[in-house]
């Protein structure tokens, strides 16, 4: 049997597809959004605080509560908290659906990546780069800028869902890449080298070259998490 938080939920819904509210417009007051919703205000209530922790609307204290923007990467931001729940003997596989996400965001980024963006990929590498000549770098600012440069990347596809996706999981798999930092030699080294041949093929804008370079490069995290000792646990949440 359906709820009526569940009516509450599916009746904005449909409000939002059928075009009556739209990215940004307030929603009726509480009395009359009850009344069309055929439900009491405490079942409202607690459908708003639904959607609100979705990403769909937001209440700002003393005006009302809105319509978001409904942009991708927020909408898609509550996945982030799905795969945290699950456990890391599960790590590989996350890191997977990363892969196969990434390299064809390579790929389509190589196509139309501008000037601006592989400038600040490039920049990223560069502040990396002076990280690694450090004699004890810094590992999580190597892990910052490594998230920073995929995402430039991820963007530069040109597919906000894409890149909403990509996002979300690259936050969540960070702190195995800063384990693998931490504890493999010249992980930190090998992994620069190739973000610089990624980058290269996407400056020459060879999709074919940016897809291998990037599967080849996050083969080699999937193969760190493969062979890693069950004694070696991961970090405390960052």
């Amino acid at each position: 049997m359906t709820s009526q938080t569940d009516v509450v939920v599916q009746g904005i819904r449909d409000l939002i597809v059928e075009g009556s509210l739209r990215p940004g417009d307030r929603l009726p007051v509480e009395k009359d959004l009850a009344e069309a919703l055929g439900v009491s205000r405490n079942p409202l209530r607690e459908g708003v605080r639904a959607l609100s922790a979705m990403g769909v609307l937001e209440t700002r204290r003393g005006d009302g509560t809105y319509v978001t923007t409904l942009d991708s990467s927020l909408l898609l931001a509550p996945m982030g908290f799905v795969v945290d729940l699950h456990d890391h003997s599960g790590a590989h596989h996350l890191h997977a659906v990363r892969r196969i996400l990434e390299t064809e965001a390579a790929a389509l980024a190589a196509r139309t990546i501008g000037p601006d963006e592989l400038a600040a990929a490039d920049q990223i590498l560069g502040r990396i780069e002076a990280e690694l000549r450090n004699g004890e770098p810094d590992h999580e600012a190597i892990i910052d800028g490594d998230i920073a440069f995929h995402l430039v990347v991820a963007k530069a596809a040109g597919n906000p869902v894409l890149a909403a996706l990509i996002e979300a999981l690259g936050g969540r798999t960070s702190r195995d890449r800063l384990w693998r930092s931490i504890s493999q030699h010249g992980a930190d080294e090998a992994t620069h080298t190739e973000h610089r041949s990624i980058l290269a093929a996407l400056t020459a804008h060879d999709s074919d070259r940016a897809r291998t370079y990037m599967s080849a490069h996050l083969f080699a995290v999937e193969d760190y998490l493969q062979h890693r000792p069950p004694s070696e646990d991961p970090l405390p949440e960052r």
